[in-house]
């Protein structure tokens, strides 16, 4: 035994000295971290703010598109979202308080309360086997704040209301194509046609950040020193567009829609000085928020197409003879054939006529003559490009087309003058009707009025009125007008007694183009042609110019194709101009009319004799004898005002938006419907989609707006 005391001291001794080097090297390595800050490289002050800090992105919201008087057409508003949690193993920590759907059966029944789902399609929802969340489509998106909160005060486990931003456009199908709409892909919105698209960039915000510290348990300290990067909004832009008379256009063009069920419509609204486009639609369209409709029209027709215009074409023919000295309205020809060509009536003509009377009746002959004889085709091309109608107009939309002149060999230079061979745009017709209206200056179109930054206010861009050309003196556009108000007076006249409009002279031509066939010529038929108009008024001094195109509506035996036509011009020629306040001439005011008995003619008659009269027939039922009406015969009405004649046939339901309460009590009341009415002022919505067969007692729903 003591001779193994010094092994044990060696060993002792050798152990101390390791612990001591072990010591030494931890001290030194202390010291090290202490001195530096890092280990192998890493900063630890870094990894310790890394593990405590925290971030989270600031959302910046996508710039609004507004009208000219600031009313909203699209924007980012908050979206709240409905899902489901039915993973059961989120609950295992605390069975007490489950955070998953445990009662699948009691959820479906109160939610189908709340959202439009029933009952077991929410059951089939929430028990989809081997899911953890689940949402429930386009029934449990964008929720009212109401409905959010209703869903809430349920209290059901499992069942989250997820908050997040989501483009609004209010006013659903508005200048639809204009707008243009928002698409997601791959977690990023890009706008697509119209404004969103064109100006993506300037709509696009930039998100920011914030970062702070937090403790062990996810809460800020105290002393955290936030760092936060502010969101930038995207930019403000404001259009020319008026929201009321783009209303005014589209309620119009939505009953047109259904009366005549046309391939397409297209319709633009302008101020002639400025070149502000107020209104522009088009038929078929989309609702840019549900995207509904947007396969049936990728196209924005006023500004991508061009088509032959047909006699609207003649306007220009018209201004150009008559700036050059040689435009007689007392002159006379002969109509009816010329060079090859015939006048619309089969060739026959209406034998000599004078030119003025060859405006009036839309002569094809008299425009060739003009052109060839008169003006001289050199001459007459010229005009083209003065009129800007070879050229685009440099409007500010995207993908806008040129014409197409056609003008080689004399038969295409003689067709060209009254519309046929030679496409434009609708917009290229409007700024160069815009030389006629404005006395000469012709002005480019636009839609943009300013852009605004929505961080500051401040404009970063301004439309404003560009003179694109002086193609005729004023004392010419003076004229011009002049004839093409005959065209609306006088018996002769394509235009007359549709397009007049109480109170306010109108300047404009009619046009008949007929369309192409694809394989050549000309599609044949009563229907088959784009009907057309291109008017301004008051005449003496315009205050809008419009131009409304129908192509291929359903036309009935009695009915021509000016009739859609002018339902759309008339309509919203004199909303718009009364809503501007444009005082009409004095001595039009409207006198009461006597409504006359109805009953028993046909649809058509009736109609015919309440068109006559200036009032507005509606007819409800699918048969042709009228056997109700209201108001009854013997009342009195004003020009405009609505007569309500029901037919032998089923009952059904017209479209009644923007209606009075007074015409909606009529309907119910001659289809014995129970009428539930919520607001005041004029129908925003209804329960009954238009069209559709009703039986007494059936439940129609209105909704009341007062006009903005």
């Amino acid at each position: 035994m003591i001779r193994k005391q010094p092994n044990i001291n060696f060993g002792a001794a050798i152990l101390f000295v390791l612990f001591c080097l072990l010591f030494f090297v931890l001290v030194i390595r202390f010291v090290y971290i202490q001195a530096t800050g890092e280990v192998s490289g890493v900063e630890l002050a870094a990894q310790a703010e890394k593990k405590h800090n925290t971030s989270r992105i600031l959302e910046a919201s996508r710039g609004s598109i507004l009208d000219r008087n600031g009313e909203v057409i699209a924007e980012d508003a908050v979206s709240y979202k409905l899902v489901a949690v039915t993973d059961e193993k989120l609950s295992e920590h605390d069975k007490n308080n489950p955070v998953h759907v445990k009662d699948p059966e009691t959820t479906s029944r109160e939610l189908a309360k709340y959202i439009d789902l029933t009952e077991s399609e929410i059951y089939r929802i929430l028990t989809k086997e081997g899911a953890k969340q689940v949402e429930f489509g386009k029934a449990g998106k964008d929720l009212s704040y109401e409905t959010k909160k209703k869903i809430e005060d349920l209290k059901l486990p499992g069942i989250q209301i997820v908050e997040g931003k989501k483009r609004f456009y209010p006013n659903g199908i508005f200048a639809s194509h204009v707008i243009g709409y928002l698409e997601e892909s791959d977690g990023k919105e890009t706008g697509r046609l119209g404004i969103e698209e064109s100006l993506n960039k300037m709509l696009t915000g930039t998100n920011g950040s914030m970062q702070y510290s937090k403790d062990i348990w996810g809460y800020i300290l105290p002393n955290s020193k936030d760092k936060i990067v502010p969101a930038k909004n995207g930019n403000d832009v404001y259009l020319t567009l008026d929201k009321k008379i783009q209303s005014f256009l589209e309620d119009t063009m939505n009953e047109v829609n259904d009366e005549y069920n046309p391939a397409k419509m297209i319709a633009i609204v302008a101020n002639p000085k400025t070149g502000e486009i107020l209104a522009m639609s088009q038929r078929p369209s989309f609702d840019p928020e549900t995207r509904e409709g947007i396969t049936d029209s990728w196209h924005n027709e006023a500004i991508e197409t061009n088509y032959e215009p047909g006699s609207t074409m003649k306007i220009f023919t018209l201004a150009a003879a008559v700036e050059e000295g040689v435009f007689n309205p007392n002159e006379e020809y002969k109509s009816g054939r010329y060079e090859g060509i015939g006048d619309h009536n089969g060739g026959v003509g209406w034998g000599s006529i004078s030119y003025l009377e060859g405006v009036q009746r839309s002569s094809n002959v008299a425009f060739a003559k003009l052109a060839k004889e008169k003006i001289g085709f050199d001459t007459f091309r010229e005009y083209l490009t003065k009129f800007g109608l070879d050229q685009t107009t440099g409007i500010d939309l995207p993908r806008e087309a040129n014409s197409s002149i056609v003008f080689n060999w004399p038969i295409e230079k003689i067709t060209t003058a009254f519309g046929q061979g030679t496409a434009l745009t609708p917009i290229q017709q409007i700024q160069a009707a815009t030389a006629v209206a404005n006395d000469g200056k012709m002005v480019k179109p636009y839609v943009i009025e300013q852009i605004k930054d929505s961080n500051t206010g401040e404009v970063i861009k301004k439309g404003e009125t560009q003179v694109a050309g002086t193609p005729i003196s004023a004392e010419t556009a003076k004229e011009v007008r002049d004839i093409l108000e005959t065209v609306i007076t006088s018996k002769k006249g394509t235009g007359y007694k549709k397009f007049n409009i109480d109170g306010y002279p109108v300047a404009g031509k009619t046009g008949t183009a007929q369309i192409p066939k694809s394989g050549g010529g000309y599609l044949t038929g009563s229907d088959n042609y784009i009907f057309s108009f291109l008017g301004m008024a008051p005449k003496d001094d315009p205050e809008l110019i419009m131009y409304v195109a129908v192509q291929q509506p359903e036309l009935k035996e009695t009915e021509v194709g000016s009739e859609p036509v002018a339902e759309i011009f008339t309509s919203v020629m004199k909303s718009s101009l009364q809503y501007m306040d444009i005082v009409p001439t004095e001595g039009e005011a409207s006198k009461p009319i006597a409504i006359p008995n109805l009953s028993g003619m046909t649809a058509e008659e009736a109609k015919k004799i309440l068109a006559d009269k200036g009032l507005n027939a509606i007819i409800i039922g699918d048969g042709k004898t009228v056997e109700e009406q209201l108001p009854v015969k013997g009342e009195t009405y004003l020009k405009g005002e609505k007569v309500i004649l029901k037919t032998n046939g089923k009952e059904t339901v017209p479209n009644m938006k923007g209606w009075s309460l007074r015409d909606v009590l009529k309907v119910a009341d001659l289809n014995k419907l129970k009428l539930e009415i919520s607001g005041s002022g004029y129908v925003s919505s209804q329960s009954i989609k238009a069209g559709s067969k009703v039986k007494e007692n059936d439940k129609l729903t209105v909704k009341l707006k007062e006009p903005e």
